[in-house]
């Protein structure tokens, strides 16, 4: 049965980054905040390609891989394809290079479409919608042939997919740092531990990985 999934990180008083700009376009505080999970040997070798068994194995690691199995089509936002900064570029194709991390269909967010899909190296192919995201998550459900769809953020989007009650399963990375700015993440979520299992985990990194589990 297909679950809907999301994967967010935040820091200890409940902030993900701001600022974004083509030069940092996941935010000032980004690196501080994904240390942990970029160390991995996961991350490693599904987003640089390195097969060489650098990284960090353990809790952090196990949760990298949970990360990448399963999914069968994503959903995200127009800031985290990257619009907002080439909005009138017409050969842009996103932050993730020639061959995304992907390998499935992946829906964009966007006012601005339609635009044409751009199909990728891999087996990415980003299709880009204006509808309600009930009728998107319905596409990327019967694209996913059974699979998971998994909502990649940015926060806005995730957070507007909770507040629906679209969210099966919900899995939050919080690093043992205090950002004091940012994007709040838990601001009108109030219940979610009524309507969702929660469990946490601190990894040897000092990460807590908390889950709700519908």
């Amino acid at each position: 049965m297909t679950r809907v999934r999301i994967d967010l990180f935040a820091s200890l008083d409940g902030y993900t980054p701001t600022g974004q700009t083509p030069e940092n376009p996941m935010g000032e505080d980004w690196g501080r905040l994904t240390a942990a999970w970029a160390a991995t040997r996961t991350f490693h070798e599904r987003v640089f390609g390195d097969t060489s068994g650098t990284g960090t194995t353990g809790i952090d690691d196990s949760y990298a891989a949970a990360h990448f199995e399963g999914v069968g089509a994503e959903i995200m936002g127009a800031a985290m394809f990257g619009l907002h900064s080439f909005p009138d570029d017409p050969d842009w194709k996103g932050w993730w290079g020639d061959q995304p991390p992907f390998g499935y269909p992946v829906y964009v967010l966007t006012h601005t479409a339609p635009r044409p899909s751009i199909p990728m190296q891999g087996g990415t192919t980003f299709h880009f919608r204006s509808t309600a995201i009930e009728d998107v998550l319905a596409e990327a459900i019967e694209a996913a042939g059974g699979l998971d769809v998994r909502v990649g953020g940015g926060v806005s989007t995730a957070r507007d997919f909770l507040r629906a009650g679209l969210v099966d399963h919900l899995h939050v990375m919080i690093a043992p740092i205090l950002l004091g700015r940012g994007n709040r993440l838990w601001d009108d979520l109030r219940g979610l531990e009524l309507t969702h299992k929660v469990t946490t985990e601190v990894a040897e990194s000092g990460t807590i990985h908390v889950t709700f589990t519908r």
